[in-house]
């Protein structure tokens, strides 16, 4: 019983890279078999319609690569792209969502969050606000509470990253990898003059340095095979501009 929270917190094309990181993160949950009610994706959508997507339409998280948007499925988009409806998604409450889709994940799940965008100490962006370290910590607790998890992973690709999980027991379920350490940015990764398609320049970096590595990595293993603890080995070693934890 597999589920996956997949979130790009920013807007404007400049940080293209942030919703092409979720729409790849969302290509890999579908490839492995994950169904489309139980992955859950929040991007504000201005960027694959965008005036300055040259490639009108779609999104490449790559060189080359392929085209990340193709059959994309988003739950939250535009205005409903919030702390507060992301913290609903993660505690299974649709009443503060209006009914749109929220984990209804049991003590058997395995519940995969993944989050893409800005942070500094202590809080990870969205559009139009924040997100702060004690509001998702609290989150955590009424998720345990609620019996919502055997096992839960968050995966944080943003600046300062490493200060959102300050009171992670080690005995909780909970698995936490993070792009930096508490004091540190991470960093765009394919960008100028790497981000092209077939000669064209996309003219924003197509993706972030720690998710690249992890979604790389995911794309070229078994993922059934290979633990968490061996991935985040490889993206460590793999990230030389922050340091992974």
């Amino acid at each position: 019983d597999h589920w996956a929270v997949l979130v790009a917190g920013s807007k404007g094309y400049s940080n293209y890279r942030h919703q092409a990181d979720t729409a790849h993160a969302y290509q890999i949950m579908k490839k492995n078999g994950i169904a489309d009610d139980h992955i859950i994706h929040m991007a504000y959508d201005d960027i694959r319609n965008s005036r300055s997507n040259p490639f009108y339409g779609k999104m490449f998280n790559q060189p080359n690569g392929v085209d990340v948007a193709e059959g994309l499925k988003i739950d939250y988009t535009g205005r409903d792209n919030t702390p507060e409806n992301f913290i609903a998604v993660l505690t299974g409450d649709s009443k503060t969502t209006g009914g749109k889709p929220v984990l209804e994940s049991d003590s058997n799940s395995k519940v995969f969050v993944y989050f893409a965008d800005h942070g500094a100490p202590g809080l990870i962006a969205f559009p139009s606000s924040y997100l702060y370290a004690d509001t998702l910590g609290s989150a955590i607790e009424t998720m345990t509470e609620k019996k919502m998890f055997d096992q839960l992973v968050f995966y944080i690709e943003a600046c300062e990253s490493g200060s959102m999980f300050p009171n992670l027991a080690s005995n909780t379920g909970v698995y936490a990898m993070t792009a930096a350490n508490a004091t540190e940015s991470s960093w765009g990764y394919y960008c100028y003059p790497d981000d092209t398609i077939n000669g064209t320049h996309v003219n924003s970096c197509l993706g972030d340095t720690f998710s690249i590595r992890w979604m790389e990595d995911s794309d070229s293993h078994y993922v059934n095979s290979e633990s968490l603890d061996t991935q985040h080995t490889h993206v460590k070693a793999q990230t030389d501009k922050s340091h992974v934890q």
